[in-house]
């Protein structure tokens, strides 16, 4: 036999390229494993004919490294057909480990099988490729090792394939230990195939004729195969970094969107649903009840002096507040049962009952349980709870109808004396009813031009004359009549129509100044308009009364804007920006109700007022030597100090206008000295005043 050797470099190399083939088989099947149709199939592609390349080309370098005392050669065809069979062995593999979810023992034998052979069919078809002749000898023993090796070894693959499909944070360290334990099991396979070729002395090679330098050959099949190999993984790496971005991206935008579902769907302060997600609650108790012939009830729930300790103790403290009524709320309830916040110090509760006694031991609990102390802040705070019940279907068939006669039922023991619970019945569907035409006229009264403005004088002097107007608005229903503010205002500030009608109000007020200050008689008068809490806090707030202002030529020394005590106390520090910014205008500032709210002298000192305003309250029941009359007194002292301005309204009588002469009241208003009315019948009653003075 003739005596054969190896090039030692090349045998390295061809250990190398091994490693690297299976590096990129492991690579491929984790990458086809996790990519979506069609990426998937171009993926499989193009990692079958790498990876069989690459098989491949470990085989043919080992060949190169093999010598003989003769020339060697090998036949192109035939070395094309053993790369098909790499490729065609690569690509069975690579669908194996990577198309299924599980891979049992039996698929598993039966694809070792297929792919062994495909390799020992691959290695053997390359060494016929020599063309020997006489042909070559194989050792049985030997023949069979090599072919168990590449069976077992391609099990081997396969399982590790399968396994280290799914690209984990760890999984790069168990791939290149894998790869290295692949590639040896594939050089081994092949060296033992070489170990059972024996060549007769005598041989000939009839494919030298085809032959080329082997160290070119090798250096060029190596190069070819490391390229290929090597761009696949870049392109692979590259494109899971892509991925990568792509699913945290992805998931970024899953987690903003489940914010944003969450709070569309809930009341940021508490976590409660907030009303679409109760009124999504309510049909499918509907539905559940309609199928089932079953009840529900859904109470309607209202804080007892929550406003009071708002106004009190600020929005930080009314906040926290609101957070422990509904931890409170929701430890009365089932898990089953539905709380959500509609507002303010609105809850709604959904429960299924079986009988009306239930809901009534529901009730007294909840009452119960927010009457005890709350501690806020190192404050000890205290509320009561007024509720309405209204149970399907006996009082509303939708969530709509249970929602207003709760409503109305909750406002019927509100009337009672507050601080417990009623039950709706027919009788409070009229005042439901005439509660929810009211709103619906409402939203339509400013451009129907429904809202007036009546004025009622000022004076520095009763016997001088009128120095300006203060503005309050009137609603000329259709049907109604004349609807006083107090009858309507209180339903805007609820509905979050306030906000409409005071920018009305302060653009007609201005509107009729300008008319009234072309005149000579109103040369120097101002006009005094309310500032809502709602207007107060409203974001355009500033820039809608600098547009009034210009839109009708005012100079911003004219108007008074008057805000109310308790509207000012609530952020100390927000209210002072905003009113620093109208001050910066020249707009005057006005404190209305002033002495019935907790203001502190140390902010009351940084507030840029103009004047105070004594609240009626205060004037009404005035006499000498009074406790009401050392409160104006003492409202009046701390005004001039102050270099205030101070204003009494609310003065109906001759003693009342005397004594608050004699207190010192810089200003009074009030019915004694002129009653509200249209802006022509105050130019006209001002011009007789002016007269008879």
């Amino acid at each position: 036999m003739l005596e054969s050797s190896y090039s030692d470099v090349l045998v390295v190399l061809s250990v190398l390229v091994a490693i690297l083939a299976a590096y990129t088989a492991l690579d491929m099947g984790s990458r086809i494993s996790t990519a979506k149709k069609p990426a998937a199939l171009w993926w499989w592609l193009g990692g079958s004919f790498a990876m069989g390349l690459g098989i491949w080309s470990m085989h043919f370098i080992g060949m190169l490294a093999f010598e003989l005392p003769i020339a060697l050669g090998y036949d192109p065809w035939i070395t094309l057909f053993s790369l098909v069979v790499a490729i065609a062995s690569s690509a069975f593999a690579l669908w194996i480990s990577s198309s299924r979810k599980h891979l049992d023992w039996r698929r598993l034998c039966c694809g070792a099988l297929v792919l062994g052979g495909g390799i020992a069919a691959m290695h053997y078809s390359g060494m016929h490729a020599m063309l020997m002749a006489p042909a070559i000898v194989y050792d049985a023993g030997l023949f069979v090792l090599s072919v168990i090796v590449a069976v077992m070894s391609s099990g081997a693959a396969l399982w590790m394939t399968f396994r280290l499909r799914y690209r984990l944070s760890h999984a790069i360290l168990f791939r290149c230990g894998a790869a290295v334990i692949m590639g040896c099991a594939i050089v081994g396979m092949h060296y033992s195939g070489m170990a059972a070729a024996q060549f007769p002395l005598g041989s000939i090679c009839g494919a030298a004729r085809f032959g080329m330098d082997n160290n070119w050959l090798s250096i060029l099949v190596t190069l070819v195969t490391v390229a290929v190999l090597g761009i696949t993984l870049i392109i692979s790496v590259l494109d899971g970094r892509h991925e990568s971005h792509t699913g945290v991206l992805n998931e970024s935008l899953s987690e903003a969107n489940r914010k944003l579902r969450h709070l569309a769907l809930h009341d940021a302060l508490t976590g409660l649903p907030n009303r679409a997600l109760l009124e999504d609650r309510a049909e499918q108790m509907i539905n559940a009840a309609q199928r089932n012939h079953s009840r529900f009830a859904l109470l309607f729930m209202d804080l007892d002096g929550f406003k009071a300790v708002n106004d009190a103790h600020g929005h930080a403290v009314g906040d926290a507040l609101l957070v422990q009524v509904a931890e409170r709320i929701k430890h009365c309830l089932r898990s089953e049962d539905t709380v959500a916040r509609l507002g303010g110090d609105e809850f709604v509760v959904l429960t299924e009952v079986s009988d009306p006694d239930e809901v009534a031991t529901l009730a007294a609990r909840l009452v119960e349980q927010t009457v005890k102390p709350f501690s806020v802040h190192a404050c000890e705070l205290r509320l009561s709870m007024s509720i309405g019940i209204a149970i399907y279907p006996e009082d509303g068939m939708d969530t709509h109808t249970l929602l207003i006669n709760a409503d109305a039922a909750m406002y019927h023991r509100k009337d009672l004396g507050r601080d417990g619970y009623s039950f709706f019945d027919s009788s409070m569907n009229a005042n439901a009813q005439e509660y929810l035409q009211l709103i619906h006229d409402l939203r339509f009264a400013v451009e129907r031009g429904e809202l007036v403005l009546h004025y009622q004088p000022k004076f520095d002097d009763p016997a001088q004359p009128v120095v300006g107007a203060e503005a309050l608005v009137r609603w000329n229903h259709p049907s109604r009549g004349l609807v006083l503010p107090d009858d309507f205002i209180p339903v805007a500030e609820k509905t979050g129509l306030i906000t409409a009608i005071d920018n009305w109000v302060l653009n007609e007020a201005c509107r009729q100044l300008k008319i009234w200050r072309d005149t000579e008689l109103g040369a120097d008068w101002t006009v005094a308009v309310n500032v809502s809490a709602v207007q107060f806090r409203h974001p355009q707030l500033i820039e809608t009364v600098r547009q009034a202002l210009d839109r009708h030529q005012l100079p911003a020394r004219s108007l008074i804007l008057e805000i109310t005590e308790t509207t000012t106390m609530r952020d100390v520090e927000e209210s002072l920006a905003i009113l620093q910014q109208l001050a910066k205008m020249g707009v005057k500032i006005s404190i209305d109700d002033f002495g019935t709210g907790y203001s502190s002298l140390m902010y009351l000192r940084r507030l840029p007022a103009n004047e105070l305003k004594i609240d009626r309250g205060f004037v009404r029941e005035l006499k000498q030597d009074t406790e009401d009359a050392a409160i104006v007194s003492a409202i009046v002292a701390l005004g001039k100090a102050l270099s205030l301005n101070v204003v009494a309204e609310g003065v109906e009588t001759m003693s009342q206008q005397k004594l608050l002469a004699e207190l010192g009241c810089n200003s009074l208003q009030g019915y004694l000295l002129g009653r509200p009315m249209a802006a022509d019948d105050f130019m006209c009653a001002a011009d007789d005043r002016l007269q008879t003075n």
